[in-house]
């Protein structure tokens, strides 16, 4: 492959020196008309359709919040089991995406979506009428294999059939529906919250109903015309373009891809394990350092503890109620998928990397803010004043106050209460067999009547419980428009279309095995560094990521997706200072390398420049 591409490149910057400054060609100019053509009605069609896998993959992992809460009542589930059925979907998610780039390459796109509304039907129907925990979990094992082909499918689908001038906002409109899905999620946990038995039930089995329309939507729509040419399927590829384009002229655009997988193709040779061919050469391996890298930092950011565990977070901050937490959980679900509404506006406008930038800078803030809420919730923690006789001898007796007696999974925080003062409290063993009781003594038969005494397993009473929400609430608002959204964004761009596939599911799978490490420690690291000292933990990881994305991310807005590649040719992390915002790159005929470009700047005139495309 480099004696091909060194010829190529030298061949590149001869051309270059000849034609530095000259003059535009008829196709850039047509190019240019295209951009602002009407976007055919049948390009939104697709994305929604295709976005209803995002909404399936934010229902299914949103709608667990709420459910857990009445679940562990009714089955009397365990700490265990409560991880155990958060974490095996996201487990199952990472394995299904880490083999979507497979049967991406293998069976396409369309299919790979129509297998995850399949598999999100089963699931959905397994939830809804289980009757043990073993069943429950079986059937979210099963939905997290749908979220994981889902979650690194629709993304590349949606970027390879927009046109480039919409293409982030279209790839956004997942993110979009993800966030839609969770907020839909929260407000059914809050609706079904209300009844008294088998409200789980309801909660879970609803993400059938989607799943169905996606997979009847599906049946009726198109492959996407980038895989039907890698695979030979040059006038299917056509016809496909034509229907997505509507009336705008396809040739130009059918030729750009024809040349780029043919290049591909010669500098592939004979081919071999895609995740080597990745590897060993450079502008591949930089973009999926830089794809691998946005995921996980996503993660490390703690945005599925907010999401999974929102509810239980509001009780630590000292919300009693279960429906109260639910609706306050729902509260922060709707202010995520408000802001992603502004990220799918301001992407074309702002960028991809600038967006990010800003979003790091408000979630490591809002972060802060969270762990400013849990540190003056625990400087004020009610002290113990009542000792009752302990005839286990159980380590809850040696804690003197609330916030001390929380962090040990084995006790709970037993106090009258009077106009918001405290007093009588103690700290007691929990039940073993629920947390909603104390295992002796007067909390372990509560009956609910004025004056008896409060309960509280994971949360202590406190005024500081607003500070919290309002770190919640800006914590999303910051998150939803960049993080949010960016990631799967920018990786459905940055790979050339022999890696796509594989690119995608590499950093899709990186996004759900840090995302099982950190919903899997969360509780964890609050027991061991308290709530307050987890969240400061989080806006640290955070600040890494603002450096990362600050020297290795570039702009990739208004660029053609054969053309992306080009941007990673510079060493890695020398990439994120490339001036993209008003520089497009367009594609000239094929009687010039196809490492040469005309740039165009904001007052359109152009001039011919060479790309290096050197490795290292």
């Amino acid at each position: 492959m480099s004696d091909r591409t060194g010829s190529r490149r030298q061949k590149a910057a001869d051309d270059g020196e000849r034609s530095l400054i000259g003059p535009p060609s008829g196709h850039a100019g047509d190019s240019l008309r295209d951009r602002d053509a009407s976007t055919p009605f049948f390009v939104y069609l697709l994305a929604f359709f295709s976005a209803l896998g995002g909404f399936l993959f934010g229902y299914d992992t949103g709608v667990v919040s709420g459910a857990m809460l009445l679940l562990k009542k009714e089955m009397h589930l365990s700490a265990l089991w409560q991880e155990l059925l958060v974490s095996s979907t996201v487990g199952a998610a990472a394995l299904s995406a880490l083999s979507g780039g497979f049967l991406n390459g293998w069976l396409g796109r369309r299919v790979c979506i129509l297998i995850a509304s399949f598999i999100f039907c089963g699931g959905g129907i397994v939830l809804s009428v289980a009757q043990s925990k073993v069943v429950l979990l079986v059937g979210r094992i099963t939905v997290g294999l749908g979220i994981g082909i889902a979650s690194m499918t629709v993304p590349v689908y949606i970027a390879e059939v927009s046109p480039p001038h919409l293409r982030g906002q279209l790839v956004t409109i997942n993110s979009l529906f993800i966030t839609g899905g969770q907020f839909i999620a929260s407000v059914v946990d809050g609706a079904f919250s209300y009844l008294s038995h088998d409200g789980w039930r309801y909660m879970l089995g609803l993400s059938v109903l989607p799943a169905v329309l996606q997979f009847f939507g599906f049946i009726f729509l198109p492959e996407s015309p980038r895989w039907l040419l890698q695979k030979g399927r040059s006038q299917e590829a056509r016809q496909v373009l034509g229907r997505i384009r509507g009336k705008q002229n396809v040739e130009e655009e059918y030729d750009t891809i024809r040349a780029s997988i043919e290049e591909e193709e010669n500098d592939a040779g004979s081919g071999g394990v895609v995740i080597l061919r990745i590897l060993s050469y450079g502008p591949t391996r930089r973009a999926l350092i830089v794809g691998c890298g946005l995921q996980m930092f996503q993660q490390l950011s703690g945005i599925n503890t907010v999401m999974y565990y929102s509810a239980t977070i509001l009780q630590m901050a000292g919300v009693r109620e279960d429906k109260q937490a639910i609706w306050l959980a729902a509260a922060t679900s709707a202010t995520n998928f408000v802001f992603t509404l502004v990220g799918v506006w301001l992407v074309e406008k702002v960028g991809r990397r600038k967006l990010t930038l800003g979003s790091l800078l408000g979630t490591g803030l809002s972060l802060t803010l969270l762990a400013v809420g849990f540190l003056l919730s625990a400087q004020n923690s009610p002290p113990v004043t009542f000792h009752p006789v302990d005839f286990h001898n159980s380590t809850c007796r040696f804690y003197g106050s609330c916030d001390l007696c929380m962090l040990d999974p084995d006790c709970g925080f037993c106090y009258l209460e009077n106009n918001a003062s405290v007093f009588d409290s103690s700290c007691v063993p929990v039940n073993p067999a629920s947390t909603d009781n104390a295992a002796w003594g007067r909390c372990s038969n509560r009956t609910g009547e004025t004056g008896s005494p409060y309960w509280a397993y994971n949360y202590c009473p406190t005024s500081y419980s607003w500070v919290v929400l309002l770190g919640l609430i800006l914590y999303l608002a910051s998150f939803a428009p960049g993080m949010g959204t960016m990631p799967w964004t920018v990786n459905s761009e940055i790979y050339p279309l022999w890696a796509r596939s594989t690119g995608n599911a590499c950093s899709a799978g990186v996004n759900w095995i840090f995302n099982v490490l950190v919903s899997l420690t969360f509780l964890h690291v609050a027991e061991y560094l308290t709530y307050y000292g987890a969240f400061f933990l989080y806006a640290g990881l955070v600040v890494l990521g603002l450096l990362f994305v600050l020297c290795c991310l570039p702009e990739t807005k208004g660029l053609q997706l054969e053309d992306i590649e080009n941007l990673f040719t510079r060493q890695l992390c020398s990439c994120g200072g490339l001036p993209a915002n008003d520089v497009h790159y367009i594609r000239q005929s094929s009687d010039f390398s196809p490492a040469h470009y005309g740039a165009v700047d904001s007052d359109c005139a152009i001039a011919y420049i060479t790309v290096s495309t050197a490795s290292g």
